[in-house]
């Protein structure tokens, strides 16, 4: 089955129904049908609750979060290995370390990163990893 991971990004652009936010809604149908595994790190969830709540309010943030666990995305929690494959991507390039999570667990699922986020392209040679964007 295809895999797809999130970065917060693109539930970010989901929540806001800014442009392109029928892309994600269409994979969201995807996923719920099991046609695609769609996987997001907790990082990245965490990342959507600050940035909800620094632009919005904590009850807006707290209400997106809970909409999250309705969504058919297995959140996968940042264990030792990936906070060490984030770190180390961290370290090679310039993006943020939330992201970093996203790529990591992008390049350990064998996936493809769904995202609006062009700070991916500096690891358009990094061997495993895949990006489709918005």
């Amino acid at each position: 089955m295809k895999k797809i991971v999130f970065d917060s990004y693109a539930l970010i652009t989901f929540f806001r129904k800014e442009p392109k936010y029928t892309v994600v809604r269409d994979l969201l149908v995807q996923a719920a049908n099991n046609e695609i595994e769609a996987l997001m790190s907790s990082v990245n969830a965490g990342d959507i609750f600050y940035m909800m709540a620094r632009k919005s309010n904590i009850k807006n943030a707290e209400e997106v979060v809970k909409a999250l666990h309705a969504f058919p995305v297995h959140f996968v929690d940042a264990d030792f290995r990936n906070c060490m494959e984030a770190a180390a991507l961290k370290a090679k390039y310039k993006f943020s370390y939330a992201d970093a999570f996203a790529a990591a667990l992008t390049i350990q699922q064998k996936a493809i990163l769904i995202t609006g986020d062009h700070e991916f392209d500096a690891l358009k040679n990094e061997t495993g990893f895949k990006v489709k964007y918005l």
